[in-house]
């Protein structure tokens, strides 16, 4: 998934900031999907690959400002980085958009070079978590495999317990418990103690997470 082309999304009400931007990324090799408003937007079935939205502040009539977006799909689930931009110097939302995850916050006019920067690192973002859920959802998978004598096993492993310490929890042979954990590493590809630590660690974040 983190080698899928990216789209950027980009929403402003001016026309000539949104076409300027899109090309900008259409030369840089991303897909662009355009919107004059937040309400488009909205509408908007977005792809499963690494995306980036760059998103103005404030639309006019009833339709959500970009603050209101921006709450509105960390609400929902939908963990796009944003980059902001805006034709208006205001410190208190520029805080709180940061504060809110926001990549950046551009103020207009701003520079080719920083703009596309800002996408850049955004993306990049978006290939990390992507890649992050691949690899639990691969590992929940092979979980998926185990026996529950496995299983205890990688829990306590997890614990940072040793095979001696395990077959005394357990209450069966410090030969049982190898031969179990030969399969379960096995099963789970992994090669050590701390990447059970780490595997047990993504899959609790993940779950937390949602």
């Amino acid at each position: 998934m983190s080698s899928d082309q990216a789209t950027v999304y980009v929403v402003d009400d001016e026309i000539q900031i949104r076409t300027a931007i899109g090309s900008l990324c259409e030369e840089t090799g991303h897909k662009v999907r355009l919107f004059a408003s937040t309400d488009e937007f909205l509408a908007e079935r977005m792809s499963g690959g690494p995306s980036c939205l760059v998103l103005d502040v404030r639309f006019p009539g009833t339709a959500p400002t970009g603050l209101e977006l921006q709450r509105r799909l960390a609400e929902t689930g939908v963990p796009i980085p944003i980059v902001f931009i805006s034709g208006h110097s205001d410190v208190r939302v520029s805080v709180e958009a940061m504060k809110r995850g926001a990549v950046e916050f551009l103020p207009k006019p701003f520079r080719e070079q920083e703009i596309l920067d800002a996408i850049r690192h955004g993306i990049e973002r978006d290939r990390r978590r992507l890649e992050r859920e691949d690899t639990v959802r691969e590992a929940r998978q092979r979980l998926k495999t185990l026996t529950a004598r496995e299983r205890d096993i990688m829990l306590l492993m997890a614990e940072g317990l040793v095979a001696k310490q395990i077959a005394a929890r357990l209450g069966v042979s410090e030969v049982t418990v190898k031969v179990h954990r030969a399969r379960m590493m096995r099963k789970l590809e992994l090669r050590s103690p701390i990447e059970v630590v780490r595997l047990i660690d993504s899959i609790s974040r993940e779950a937390e997470a949602t």
